[in-house]
């Protein structure tokens, strides 16, 4: 399949996307500790529901990303001054930042557990310790979205190279990837029982295809993502209604599904929180880029000014929150000690270390990438609405062309 060179027009709906996704990430840290807390109290209905609901921010990054590349790569002639530029703007606004941030995060652990700066093991010790949570994702909990986007990264132009030479693996890509995917699932439950299988790419096939095959058929799905539901065709008014019902019948059995698990001791097979988990993410993710179009589209211009700011930051804000969210956790005995703990004050606690960690972050982030030369070192690339000047190589890249 020959392919032509076309710039491809800009998708500012994408940082709402961003926005969206961001704050699915953003809830469910806020709240991880508190679903096991509040188990005793009225709060944790509220709290096991935020929880699960909001899960689907890691899958729907994945999607996105998927989605940019492809969207920006497919067209293009594939020689190798693209693969070199593809892989040098992944090397300084994503590696870079990964390796820096696993260090930042392998100290404060340290701290933490009160080892720093003590003997308890040696330097090369501690080196060889770190080496190996950076090539494993492990040097905070969060960080397992790099390591698996550098993974993608690796694989990207080999499977640019099989979606531009086949016409027949872009019609099939979702459900082999599907297949893939829960290939490896039961093949890890059953045999080879890799702990930490949530860090490797193939967790995450199906999101990938379709963000490519989304990619891919724009063309076609523009009038999906663009037209309110009375103005699409008929077929594509009974799919996206579709869509959302079975969006809401998932996620409502999903939330159902932890309530009795977390409450009730519920014991089922390890697969249907696999099944379960990746029904709701996939759907979510479909009509998570639905809702941004929309919102694109109708919202407030303030309320859209706001999200393509939070998306604009959102890999920044991915990196540094749960540095703040871990020490707002510290002022849990302080606030206890001025309020009685009752559903009603721990909620405020847990939902105000949420917005903490959002505040702060995006405070933070915003004016280190405005203010401080060379800030894509340590926070990757710099929104052309913050970049005032070139703060490091390929600096002028699009906004649109980010992979997160």
């Amino acid at each position: 399949m020959s392919s032509v060179s076309i710039k491809r027009e800009r998708l500012p709906q994408l940082d709402t996307f961003r926005a969206l996704a961001i704050l699915g990430v953003l809830h469910v840290h806020a709240t991880s500790l508190a679903t096991v807390e509040s188990v005793n109290l009225k709060a944790f209905y509220l709290i096991n529901v935020i929880n699960v609901f909001f899960r689907y921010g890691t899958p729907s990054f994945i999607m996105l990303s998927s989605f940019v590349l492809f969207y920006n790569y497919f067209n293009r002639p594939m020689d190798g001054k693209l693969v070199g530029g593809f892989y040098k703007k992944r090397l300084l606004y994503i590696l870079l930042p990964y390796v820096l941030f696993s260090a930042i995060y392998f100290i404060y652990k340290m701290h933490v557990a009160g080892t720093l700066g003590t003997s308890v093991e040696t330097y090369g010790e501690m080196l060889a310790r770190y080496w190996k949570n950076l090539k494993e994702g492990t040097a905070y909990t969060h960080l397992y979205f790099v390591y698996i986007s550098v993974q993608f990264y690796i694989l990207f132009p080999l499977m640019l190279m099989l979606f531009k030479s086949s016409k027949w693996f872009i019609r099939w890509a979702i459900p082999i990837g599907l297949a893939l995917q829960w290939a490896f699932v039961i093949w890890n439950k059953y045999e080879w029982q890799y702990q930490s299988k949530g860090s490797l790419a193939i967790t995450y096939l199906s999101y990938y295809m379709i963000g490519a095959v989304l990619a891919i058929h724009f063309d076609k799905v523009r009038g999906w993502l663009m037209k309110d539901p009375k103005n699409l065709p008929f077929k594509a008014w009974f799919l996206n209604g579709l869509l959302w019902v079975s969006w809401a019948a998932v996620t409502i059995t999903h939330i159902w599904f932890y309530q009795q698990v977390r409450l009730n001791g519920l014991i089922v097979d390890t697969l249907w929180y696999e099944l379960l988990w990746n029904l709701h993410t996939m759907l979510t993710a479909l009509v998570l880029m639905r809702t941004s179009f929309v919102l694109y589209r109708k919202a407030p211009k303030w309320l859209i000014k706001t999200l393509t700011r939070l998306g604009e930051l959102s890999f920044a804000i991915y990196l540094v929150h749960p540095l703040v969210l871990g020490y707002y956790r510290d002022t849990k005995d302080w606030f206890f000690s001025q309020v009685q703990m009752g559903s009603l004050t721990y909620f405020v606690w847990v939902y105000g270390g949420l917005i903490c960690a959002l505040g702060v972050s995006w405070i933070l982030t915003q004016a280190i990438l405005r203010w401080i030369p060379g800030a894509w070192v340590l926070l990757g690339n710099v929104p052309s609405s913050l970049r005032k000047k070139k703060t490091g190589p390929s600096a002028s890249a699009s906004a649109s062309k980010r992979s997160v």
